[in-house]
């Protein structure tokens, strides 16, 4: 039997051990500690934003930035439906409604579908976007960075600066993706907009185990995070609070790991790239199948690697994921589209035909920054195999 090949998981290499040791030693092992401040403050300068704000994870990220954004209860918020569903559940904390838009060939969020709905279903009134069907206040969108691509984030942020939305860019799967021409030459994935957001769990290119980070250039933005992430205290003595905050602090430990694997998160997107064009190399020369590209004008993260298994393949999306787990090498199929998710079926939504196909027929092969050659090639030769019968 041949051993069990994961679908992403982390490497643990660096200096993760020591700088643990160290935060162990000192018995700064909680939400106190230099480690956490060291963390934001290098992750910062990394993305070259003013500032950033660690948190317990994306999620809680991205509740903090509805939050700091402005989102209130009633208000709506344009969300991917080809997302992971912790990209939308914030919307539903705060109160709002999301409205789900189609993606495009990227997999990330439709412009075309985007500036749709706000010029035809939507009215400016008194330079607010106001939804014709039920009167609500249409205030941001929650851009979602899939695999390591990039949306296309000069059409998303012409249509919000049009409709005076706010840009809340969800990055928890493309930290290191930038754009390499155009307006935003040299700009990373979560720096474009209001505010972004970063995850570190554990399939991500870089982790925490758990962990996330709110980063943004405007300081208001980022000293009212860090405020709500530290459960809006005004007085550290006596227990004054000002605004319902939350207890979302980063512990000192999980930035210690992090620092470590920031140490290495260039050498991980080059492994991540060289394994992307071995795979490419050869699922190119499989009939029926292809390996999703990412976009031109960036330097992907290449985070996850997507298979679309064309109607001509012998084996169908889930059969390939049964025969591949027998295989003992672990694929999963792209989400279940969040506006079928029950809680989201009754939801406003665009025509989503893109996001019909693609979740039919995407699987995610192993992508870890582990994987061996060997382990490339089995996974291939399993997928001629297929091809053939």
């Amino acid at each position: 039997m041949p051993k069990f090949i994961p679908l992403s998981v982390p490497s643990l290499k660096g200096r993760e051990l020591e700088y643990v040791t160290h935060a162990i030693k000192t018995e700064w092992v909680s939400s106190g500690g230099a480690y956490v401040t060291e963390f934001e403050e290098k992750l910062a300068q990394y993305v070259n934003v003013k500032g950033a704000v660690s948190c317990q994870n994306g999620t809680a990220g991205l509740h903090v930035a509805l939050r700091v954004s402005g989102i209130e209860a009633n208000d709506m918020v344009l969300v991917p439906t080809l997302t992971f569903i912790a990209a939308v559940n914030p919307v539903a904390y705060v109160g709002a409604e999301p409205v789900f838009i189609d993606c495009d060939e990227s997999l990330c969020m439709d412009p075309i579908k985007l500036e749709h709905f706000c010029k035809n279903e939507c009215d400016m009134v008194d330079d607010q976007l106001i939804h014709r069907v039920t009167k609500k206040r249409v205030k941001a969108i929650i851009v979602v960075h899939v695999f390591g691509n990039m949306a296309d984030m000069i059409e998303i942020m012409r249509i919000a600066t049009e409709y005076k939305l706010k840009v809340i860019e969800d990055a928890t799967e493309a930290i290191g993706t930038y754009y390499t021409s155009g307006v935003y030459k040299g700009k990373y994935a979560g720096t474009i907009g209001n505010v972004g957001v970063y995850s570190f769990n554990g399939n991500k290119i870089i982790t925490t185990g758990g962990g996330g980070m709110i980063v943004s250039n405007d300081e208001a933005v980022l000293s009212l995070s860090k405020h709500l992430t530290t459960q809006a205290k005004i007085d550290e003595v006596y227990y004054e609070h000002d605004m319902i905050g939350y207890n979302y602090r980063m512990t000192n430990i999980q930035a210690g790991i992090g620092i470590a694997q920031l140490e290495q998160l260039e050498a991980f997107i080059e492994i991540k790239e060289k394994n992307y064009l071995r795979y490419k190399a050869a699922i190119d020369q499989i009939e029926g199948l292809s390996l999703f590209p990412f976009r031109e004008d960036i330097r992907a993260n290449y985070w996850f690697y997507s298979l679309y298994c064309e109607e001509t393949f012998p084996k169908s999306r889930d059969e390939m994921i049964t025969e591949l787990q027998a295989n003992q090498i672990q694929t999963r199929p792209i989400w279940g589209l969040i506006s079928k998710q029950k809680p989201y079926k009754e939801c406003f939504k665009s025509t989503l035909e893109n996001a019909e196909k693609y979740w039919q027929h995407i699987v995610n092969v192993p992508c870890s920054t582990n994987l061996s050659n060997e382990d490339i090639a089995y996974v291939i030769q399993c997928l001629v195999n297929m091809a053939s019968h």
